[in-house]
């Protein structure tokens, strides 16, 4: 994933997977056959769903700002449809962190309707610090069950690029403050979004 476009590893499981989903409810057997197609055609070549969606936009002369689009659509996405990024046991240590990793994706997905709102904005900015810092205490909490030493190195250092990507979104908001480039933040969401997902799989490929 390139730096300019962490919005291509949202665009299935945020965008995709609930139109799936709507699908699921009129036909199983479709909706599983696409849905099968698309996730391993994503696996094997990163960013299709992405390319789709601009290449259908392309197509149509449509014109949005995805990186906007995709964290704000973020917020939709329901528990359920949470998919690999949602742990299975039951333990209140996974399910914590289940709800922590949720809480900060739908916080960070208010940003694109509150960032022209200087005072709201300035406190979803301390909600989202607030969640951060309850996410990696939930990490923590998890730790515990990781088996064996190679697998809690990994864990540690998916936490780790957390915390540097949480810094950077930091650093972005400073210079937001100063030069108004609104979508250099939602970029910045998007990171935090995707890293934040990454932990969740690496927790569930390690315990589950």
């Amino acid at each position: 994933m390139s730096d300019e476009t962490p919005v291509s590893s949202l665009v299935l499981p945020v965008l995709i997977r609930p139109i799936l989903s709507q699908l699921e409810k009129r036909n199983v057997s479709a909706s599983q056959t696409l849905r099968s197609a698309l996730f391993k055609t994503e696996n094997t070549h990163p960013g299709f769903a992405y390319n789709l969606v601009a290449g259908i936009m392309k197509q149509g002369d449509i014109s949005i700002n995805m990186n906007e689009s995709v964290l704000r659509l973020q917020g939709t996405v329901s528990d359920l449809e949470g998919g690999e990024y949602r742990l299975n046991r039951s333990e209140d240590a996974f399910q914590e962190l289940n709800k922590k990793s949720m809480a900060l994706k739908r916080i960070l997905s208010r940003i694109p309707d509150e960032i022209n709102d200087r005072k709201t904005f300035l406190e979803t900015i301390k909600e989202i610090a607030s969640a951060i810092k309850k996410l990696l205490d939930a990490v923590n909490e998890v730790s515990a069950y990781i088996p064996g030493p190679s697998n809690k190195q990994a864990l540690e250092q998916r936490k780790r690029e957390f915390v540097k990507y949480s810094k950077r979104f930091s650093n972005t908001l400073k210079d937001y403050f100063k030069e108004g480039h609104a979508n250099a933040v939602f970029i910045s969401a998007l990171y935090l979004i995707h890293q934040t997902n990454q932990i969740m799989i690496t927790v569930k490929s390690k315990c589950e």
